[in-house]
């Protein structure tokens, strides 16, 4: 597992899509995951610590767990399938342990109302972690080290499938140009 924390939420002015950024803390690669609007602001709105008047649904889902006598330990970013994030909600249920299937959004969400760890699986940072000049960083973003995967042994070089895939990630993230930081309050708006 890579710890990992929320850098920023970015939104593209061209088509409104939002993405939320995780930086792995051992290095410069991040994880982009498109996130709805609705999550997206949850997610600033817990980081930049705005004021709400009623509890939203992840405000709710906190003190559920909190009055039930449960702890969030940490939350993981566990599997990339058909360009869909699973995640898993872990807690300590008075000494028990459990993890709860959820998106990935709703667990980031989470993740930063109780300040608790973020980690993602190293396959699928391996995947769809890209570094700052936009280059995959999984193990066969190489030439060199795709000769090293079984599954590309006699493979020609070049870009593969997941590298292909991933491209529009990078052209989106490269157009993006909102900080996380800079996102204005819903009451400036």
């Amino acid at each position: 597992m890579i710890e990992a924390k929320v850098d920023s939420i970015r939104v593209s002015l061209v088509t409104q899509q939002r993405v939320v950024i995780l930086k792995d803390l051992t290095m410069e690669r991040y994880l982009p995951i498109w996130i709805g609007p609705c999550e997206a602001d949850a997610i600033a709105f817990a980081i930049q610590e705005v004021p709400i008047s009623r509890p939203l649904t992840h405000d709710l889902l906190r003190l559920v767990i909190e009055q039930l006598g449960a702890q969030v330990t940490h939350i993981l970013i566990n599997d990339l399938r058909d360009d869909t994030y699973f995640a898993r909600i872990v807690l300590d249920v008075q000494g028990r342990h459990e993890e709860i299937d959820c998106r990935s959004s709703d667990a980031i969400a989470l993740a930063v109302r109780v300040h608790t760890r973020i980690y993602v699986d190293e396959g699928v940072m391996e995947r769809a972690g890209v570094t700052l000049d936009g280059e995959s960083t999984a193990a066969g973003s190489t030439a060199e080290s795709r000769s090293n995967h079984p599954e590309d042994a006699g493979g020609p070089p070049g870009p593969k499938p997941d590298d292909e895939r991933l491209s529009v990630f990078r052209d989106f993230i490269n157009s993006l140009d909102i900080d996380l930081d800079d996102r204005q309050r819903p009451e400036e708006r």
